[in-house]
């Protein structure tokens, strides 16, 4: 793991920090992506510097009919956005379709696109959108195109001792409409085989112009320009739109993996992009669009909110304190600088109810209360919980009263071997509290992860 984990209070500090470790840092925000790469030795960085505390990141702006992302942006607020949902549909789509709520309450648009795999969902919308990242440094600051930002499979022009500051992209227009589709292994926490973006302007039934994007088919996201010049002034008649999804498959260069063949990607292309841009012929691209969608935020707003905390580094050699609030006790905890929240929680403060069973954030038997929001233990760093409320299984009970799920998870004897029953009563004790009568397809929601 690291050696330093640094959490500066303000945006310039941050930056000082960057220029000085550059290559030897790492950024941290949701940690989602970071921490299993650690985890798989792909990264070993000897720095880690938590921009989680900063002001003003998480905003989610429009000004001037362009939509500005701050870097702790996440999906879910992405999710529950309204103008997002409303201007920019796909990519509130493709946040949907990212992970499982817990995942969405700490993962980050901005670390979706840092990530760069081909694969990741945030990127196909966004490069349909026309959207750029705005980098930043003690240097200055610079704008890049997404189809400049992105250099290969994981690569970026983003330089070591830079921050992406800021995500742009234009509202969606009233002749236009968008939509995102994604195709996995399973219907949640899957990573996709491939995912489409099309984004059209119509002149009544007539299209007037066109982007498709593909993921999870190149190296990086790539657009299919002979299937967007081919929808241009035409109406989607069936055989239009048979022709469309044929000629997306051109633009196509997939590889055989674990997951599929190249043949079955190019086939999935020729289908979903038909789909895709059918839907938006019908106005269906949003038929099944959650009118109050499950976040597990419970009574708080989404943000996690911003103390005020004077910069801290948490080093293993110096091994400064986490001072942090469990279940209502206050704890001072040395020696876990360099550990998981999961590990702190099991083995510094001794509460082994919330199981490991991935360490992966696909499992959420780790799931916990993070100042309110349900989070995966297992991916969020041990120092992130300095200055922070957690709650853990172990703190549903109010003395001998156990919280009405546990006390039905008993009654109805649904613990089965026990190892998953404390992701499961969490993760219902907060959509409880967010939804006191929650709808099938809310339960369904906030058990996906």
């Amino acid at each position: 793991m690291w050696q330093t984990y640094y959490t500066p209070a303000r945006l310039d500090e941050a930056l000082d920090l960057l220029a000085r470790y550059a290559a030897d840092a790492r950024v941290v925000a949701g940690a989602t992506d970071l921490l299993i790469e650690i985890e798989k030795g792909l990264r070993q960085p000897k720095v880690v510097i938590d921009i989680t505390r900063l002001p003003d990141l998480d905003r989610i702006e429009l000004r001037d009919g362009v939509f500005h992302l701050g870097p702790l942006v996440t999906h879910n607020q992405v999710v529950a956005s309204a103008q997002l949902v409303e201007r920019a549909y796909p990519l509130a789509r493709a946040c949907w379709e990212v992970g499982a709520p817990q995942i969405r309450n700490r993962g980050t648009v901005a670390g979706n696109l840092i990530t760069a795999s081909p694969a990741n969902d945030t990127i196909t919308p966004l490069w349909a959108l026309g959207a750029a990242v705005t980098l930043k440094s003690v240097r200055g600051e610079r704008t890049l195109p997404l189809d400049q930002f992105f250099l290969g499979v994981r690569r970026t022009a983003l330089q070591p001792d830079e921050l992406l500051i800021d995500i742009s992209f234009p509202a969606l227009k009233a002749h236009q409409r968008g939509t995102f589709i994604k195709f996995g292994l399973r219907q949640t926490q899957a990573i996709s085989v491939i995912n489409v973006a099309a984004l059209l302007g119509f002149e009544g039934d007539r299209v007037t112009n066109a982007r498709l994007t593909l993921g999870s088919v190149a190296p990086t996201i790539v657009r299919a320009p002979e299937a967007e010049a081919f929808m241009v002034g035409k109406v989607l008649t069936d055989d239009v739109i048979a022709s469309v999804g044929e000629l997306a498959v051109r633009a196509a260069r997939p590889i055989d993996d674990v997951r599929a063949p190249a043949a079955y990607r190019r086939e999935l292309v020729r289908v979903l992009t038909a789909r895709a841009v059918r839907s938006l012929r019908d106005r269906s691209e949003r038929a099944d669009w959650p009118a109050q969608p499950a976040l597990l935020w419970g009574a708080t707003d989404g943000h996690f909110p911003k103390i005020n905390l004077a910069a801290r580094a948490h080093s293993v050699a110096d091994d400064q304190p986490i001072e942090t609030t469990v279940n209502g006790q206050p704890y001072s905890v040395r020696g876990a600088s360099d550990k998981t929240l999961l590990h702190l929680l099991r083995e510094d403060v001794g509460l082994t109810g919330t199981k490991e069973g991935c360490a992966e954030g696909e499992c959420g038997a780790c799931t916990v209360f993070l100042d309110g929001l349900a989070v995966m233990a297992c991916l969020v760093p041990a120092p992130r919980a300095h200055g922070a409320t957690i709650v853990t299984v172990e703190g549903l009970a109010r003395g001998s009263d156990l919280h009405p799920v546990q006390s039905s998870f008993i009654s109805e004897v649904g613990v089965q071997c026990g190892f998953c029953t404390p992701g499961f009563v969490m993760s219902a004790a907060k959509l409880l509290e967010e939804f006191p009568q929650p709808t099938r397809a809310q339960i369904e929601q906030s058990l996906s992860g």
